[in-house]
């Protein structure tokens, strides 16, 4: 069957690496999105490729941007695709159109801001076309529901791009709590961080339309909810500390690090209780040396795991940037012997590899949807308790009380 077509929705740093007029000064200097589909497509998994922004004018800074740091870097690698709007326009609905330009069965990844991410995804839905959706899949648990019901009704495939569920450690440590061995699930434990410098990237964004616990949260709680499939949560109370991000220049309702307080309980009726707590910020220091920080604690009733990913026994020091702990199990972004992109075994490129490999699966019949639910993918089906304790937590921030989630007869609801 025909490779994969693929159009890319977000021109972003996650994409492309281009911010603000040059290349990101994170760890994503030339992104990811771009650099792992413009491989598959050199493997042969991926065929047409298409990006869509709001403004056509940045396209071709991306294009030099883009042939510069991965064409020349990796041994002639295509970059090429089309883009939409037009280099003269600018359509903040410029994604119906790529969307049409595609045909059923193509896919579209969708990387932008948190609440574009339902419009999009439901009118790429509704065209027969699959999605695979940055985390966190939607703020609301009732736009979560309805692109469930939305790709059951048109049988397309929609992946929400939770990465951390393929690191090796973090893999394993899911694999050890759902067989078992580790017994009961009791407590759970979280931290995830990034330096304000990240304040400046989304400046745009942080603290109007979403905030750093849909944004880094949402790694481990799905994390957590992968590791239990026999628990659901019942109760959310969020808490947040304010300050940091507003003196940079961030509006007023910006918090700089938000924890979430979550009680868990079996579904079988044992009454049996677990609590996790999930702490996420984005005002870090800024010489840290990691952009991300995060680590866990799984305790169990015969078992705990603790896993510790800052750091990775990796470190790098230099002249001008000071010791730094880099990350390269997540994008390996050095070359083969050949000069060729070398970085698929990093759980960034799985997981992309994973949701076009699962998109033919189907398109071929390999596979049912309710087939890749059950093989643990981060599907909208999977990922349902995540995003109602997400919601959740803002409204417990919002409305400064604790949260009820309710679950009837596979209907979620928040009191």
């Amino acid at each position: 069957m025909a490779p994969l077509n693929v159009c890319m929705v977000g021109t972003g740093e996650y994409t492309t690496g281009f911010v603000g007029g040059g290349m990101s000064g994170s760890d994503k200097k030339v992104g990811v999105v771009g650099l792992t589909l413009f491989d598959l497509r050199r493997r042969g998994k991926v065929g047409m490729l298409s990006m869509v922004g709001t403004s056509g004018n940045k396209f071709p800074a991306i294009r030099e941007h883009l042939y510069k740091n991965i064409t020349e870097a990796y041994n002639g690698l295509d970059t090429s695709f089309d883009s939409f709007p037009g280099n003269e326009e600018r359509d903040p609905e410029a994604y119906k159109r790529a969307v049409d330009a595609l045909s059923p069965g193509d896919a579209i990844t969708i990387f932008t801001p948190d609440p574009t991410h339902y419009p999009i995804a439901l009118y790429a839905i509704e065209r027969g076309i699959h999605v695979m959706i940055t985390k966190p899949a939607v703020k609301l648990l009732k736009e979560h529901q309805h692109l469930l019901e939305a790709s059951r009704k048109h049988n397309v495939f929609v992946y929400i791009e939770h990465h951390k569920r393929y690191d090796p450690a973090y893999a394993d440590a899911r694999n050890r709590a759902i067989k078992g061995s580790l017994g009961e699930f009791n407590y759970f434990y979280s931290y995830m961080s990034q330096p304000k410098s990240q304040l400046e990237t989304f400046k745009a964004w942080a603290g109007k339309e979403s905030d750093i616990s849909y944004y880094l949260n949402s790694h481990h709680i799905d994390v957590n909810e992968s590791m239990v499939p026999d628990y659901r949560p019942t109760k959310v109370t969020g808490s947040a500390s304010k300050g940091i991000a507003t003196d940079l220049g961030c509006v007023p309702e910006t918090e700089d690090t938000i924890t979430l307080l979550v009680d868990w309980e079996k579904k079988d009726g044992s009454g049996r209780r677990a609590t996790g707590v999930y702490t996420a910020s984005w005002t870090a220091p800024q010489k840290a040396g990691v952009h991300s920080n995060q680590y866990f604690h799984y305790m169990a009733s015969k078992g705990e795991v603790r896993v510790n990913q800052a750091k990775r026994g990796y470190d790098v020091t230099e002249d001008d940037n000071g010791l730094m702990w880099y990350n390269p199990f997540y994008m390996k972004y050095a070359p083969d012997e050949e000069g060729n992109f070398a970085g698929q075994g990093g759980y960034g490129y799985v997981s992309f590899e994973k949701f076009v490999d699962s998109c033919q699966a189907l398109k071929e019949g390999r596979a049912t949807l309710d087939d890749l639910d059950k093989r643990g993918l981060p599907t909208l089906k999977n990922t349902i308790a995540t995003g109602a304790i997400l919601e959740a937590g803002r409204v417990s921030l919002d409305e400064k009380r604790s949260v009820e989630i309710v679950e009837k007869d596979g209907q979620w609801s928040l009191k």
